[in-house]
């Protein structure tokens, strides 16, 4: 949906899903740093009203909000300074969540930011366009997992492109070039351990997959492919779940890095090489 504008003139993105739960545990998930991390990235909540949000997207790249509204299991608002980057507008986040009849709720999420003109329309249909796969984990989250504990693994590494080269040495060895939705797919040769069925295929130039995990351990993940500043920002994040997921993300994370090292070495001189 494009970028849409509110009778003050201020600007917003929204996305929502629903999901299986009550108000209280869809709250947990959205709203807590171990839920979060459950299905988005890596996250430290301090809940209420002036406390802080700080999420992780990868090595370096942390983003920190001020909480300004909590009404829980309703609503809460998070205010960001420069979210988008530096010079980036302030981004205000409002999440709600409405109970709907049969055991499931509503989840919304609005960005919203001023600007007096068009510059950051993009940044913010991009971030609108990654909710849905997002949204997709947590929801299975919530049907299979809900209040078990989670490990997640989150990678990155950048290639010099160009993107379809690079997509195609991630997914041929993971079995999911062209990957379909619902087919079952395993690793081979000397990629790390995969079983899985796939959950959501974007178009294979969009290069970003959703995966039902069986192995390592039962759990999701996606693995996106996007430029960025001439290069390739590969990343991969596997949400692994019950009593036993720390210990089996203690043994991959090492293998599945090692194996991402291989593929796309760091050049002589940048830092890992």
């Amino acid at each position: 949906m494009p970028v849409q504008k509110d009778p003050s003139g201020r600007r917003f993105v929204a996305v929502e899903a629903e999901v299986p739960g009550t108000p209280e545990e869809v709250w947990q998930a959205i709203a807590t740093g171990p839920g979060i991390t459950a299905w988005f990235v890596p996250a430290k909540v301090d809940g209420r009203a002036k406390g802080s949000m700080v999420l992780t997207f990868g090595p370096g790249m942390e983003s920190e909000g001020e909480i300004q509204t909590w009404d829980s299991p309703r609503r809460f608002t998070v205010e960001n300074k420069e979210g988008m980057g530096p010079g980036s507008p302030t981004v205000t986040d409002e999440w709600t969540i409405e109970a709907k009849p049969g055991g499931t709720c509503r989840v919304r999420v609005v960005h919203a930011w001023s600007a007096s003109g068009d510059e950051w329309n993009k940044h913010f249909e991009s971030v609108e366009k990654g909710w849905p796969a997002f949204f997709l984990i947590l929801k299975r989250y919530l049907a299979r997992f809900r209040g078990q504990p989670c490990a997640q693994i989150q990678l990155m590494a950048f290639a010099p492109g160009p993107k379809d080269k690079t997509w195609a040495a991630i997914t041929h060895p993971l079995g999911l070039v062209e990957a379909n939705v619902g087919q079952s797919v395993t690793s081979a040769g000397d990629a790390p351990r995969l079983a899985a069925v796939v959950e959501h295929a974007e178009p294979q130039a969009t290069a970003d997959l959703v995966l039902r995990l069986e192995q390592p351990a039962p759990g999701s993940a996606r693995l996106m492919a996007v430029s960025m500043g001439g290069q390739v920002c590969v990343s991969v994040q596997l949400y692994l779940y019950g009593n036993g997921a720390q210990d089996v993300a203690a043994r991959e994370e090492p293998v599945w890095q090692a194996w991402l090292d291989r593929l796309f070495p760091a050049p002589v001189g940048q830092p890992g090489a």
